[in-house]
């Protein structure tokens, strides 16, 4: 039984894609390896959003053929997602230790493809063809036989981008968009929940663009909208999250579901990528600074307790220090609860990459750091606000930072470690916060009536 170790580059889209082609190769009669050392196939699932993802898959490939040459081993060597979907035959031609090249519409054919090798039918493979109907075939999840149960999942419900961000490779990468039936969606969801999973997060490239062309208005809902309704209906299913959105899928429809639907939980990512108009405009992002602020205020107005998170990009070219002053006061104005800060990074084929005034990166780096500082500084003051709170978690296993306590998040999406034990994995407990963190918050689920057969002491706080 020939074994494959499978490595991640980038986001949740790309860590569900892995999760489906590791179940499928299981149901295909391959195993997991522990490692990369003792695999008989590695396969490395790459990133094209930023070029520092694409230079530690190619870096990293390198050494592993540097390394399996020193062992005397020939594992089978290959690249799956958007850097394979974009250089596609480049790869083999300029990488030799490489077999395999997989593009982002043709996952499930990674056990057929690795048939093929170890059968000597064919010494190398690129596919990176567009395939109908491939936005249906990430649906297989990693679900243990025996011992403890994810509590959490995602579920992939489209495709593709038709966007066209200027500083974005995506809709080259992943096509366009294409989204699954909402029966489908809803039938692996269902099948999740009696699993045990608990909180189901729905993911898309842009996934308030869900069903556009596929499904009318109903009573004046988007299809996105009616998706979350079905799913909401699921007896057992106490969470619903969703990423990644785009402002312009903020209608009121989606807005007034956040006070409506229970289980649709009091969090929002919200991709601003910058606070100037001239620079949104030359994004492409079709939406104003105005708009935006318009979107978080109705949002905070329907839902108190919401969370806010966004994406913000700095550097982009032509971007003056007036133009970043925007940014930083937008920030200020609205008071994220967290921001994923990045620095611009010219993508090939895309039209930011030609923009004149390309900015020096010593300019990038500066800002950078100053607008992480202010997230910083906004995110500590957020979280020192939740001391003394009382706050529900749903409990989502062991502490990924110490295994010897468990961790749940709010429903804002805040982490919550705390002193617990196998028992509490899958439910919704009531924590009173202790102490905060960066990025984390401790809690005693002992102080709101929780009772443990531990001694008392054992919920003292340590770092």
């Amino acid at each position: 039984m020939p074994s494959v170790f499978l490595k991640t580059y980038g986001c949740q889209m790309n860590e569900r894609d892995t999760e489906a082609v590791a179940a499928q190769l299981i149901a295909h009669g391959y195993a997991l390896a522990p490692d990369e050392t003792s695999a008989d196939v590695v396969l490395l699932n790459t990133c094209s959003v930023r070029d520092l993802a694409e230079q530690k898959a190619l870096g990293k490939m390198t050494n592993l053929a540097g390394a399996a040459r020193k062992q005397g081993r020939q594992p089978i060597l290959g690249f799956l997602g958007c850097m394979a979907q974009s250089r596609g035959q480049q790869l083999l031609e300029t990488r030799p230790e490489v077999r395999l090249v997989i593009g982002t519409q043709k996952f499930h054919r990674t056990a057929t493809h690795l048939d093929d090798l170890f059968h000597g039918r064919r010494q190398r493979i690129v596919d990176t063809e567009a395939e109908a109907g491939s936005q249906g075939t990430i649906r297989e999840h990693l679900i243990p036989p025996a011992g403890p149960r994810p509590v959490t999942a995602f579920i992939s419900i489209m495709q593709g981008c038709n966007q066209h961000c200027t500083f974005c490779i995506v809709p080259a990468t992943r096509g366009e968009e294409r989204s699954r039936t909402i029966p489908d969606i809803v039938a692996e969801a269902r099948e999740l929940v009696a699993r045990g999973v608990r909180e189901i997060t729905l993911l898309g490239q842009i996934v308030t663009s869900f069903g556009r062309r596929d499904y009318p208005l109903k009573d004046g809902k988007s299809a996105f909208v009616q998706l979350i309704e079905a799913v909401h209906e699921i007896d057992g299913l106490e969470r619903i999250r969703f990423t990644s959105p785009h402002p312009k899928g903020y209608g009121e429809d989606l807005i007034e579901a956040f006070g409506r639907l229970p289980k649709l939980v009091e969090h929002a990512h919200l991709p601003v990528q910058s606070g100037s108009d001239r620079i949104l405009k030359q994004m492409h992002r079709s939406y104003t600074r105005e708009r935006y602020q318009t979107i978080v205020e109705r949002l905070r107005s329907i839902s108190p307790e919401i969370g806010i998170t966004t994406d913000i990009i700095v550097g982009f070219p032509g971007e003056t220090e007036d133009d970043f002053g925007e940014t930083v006061s937008l920030c200020r104005d609205l008071g994220f609860d967290q921001a994923y800060v990045f620095k611009y990074s010219p993508r090939r084929d895309t039209p930011a990459a030609v923009m004149t005034g390309q900015l020096p990166d010593e300019v990038i780096e500066e800002r950078h750091r100053r607008l992480l500082d202010l997230i910083n500084e906004q995110a500590s003051r957020k979280y020192a606000e939740q001391v003394g709170r009382t706050v529900q978690i749903l409990v989502e296993g062991p502490s990924r930072r110490n295994a010897a306590r468990f961790e749940g998040r709010t429903r804002s999406n805040r982490i919550v470690v705390f002193e617990g034990s196998e028992r509490h994995r899958g439910q919704l407990l009531d924590v009173k916060i202790e102490r905060a963190g960066p990025f984390t918050l401790y809690g005693d689920p002992a102080l709101v009536g929780f009772e443990e057969e531990v001694n008392p002491s054992a919920y003292a706080m340590t770092s």
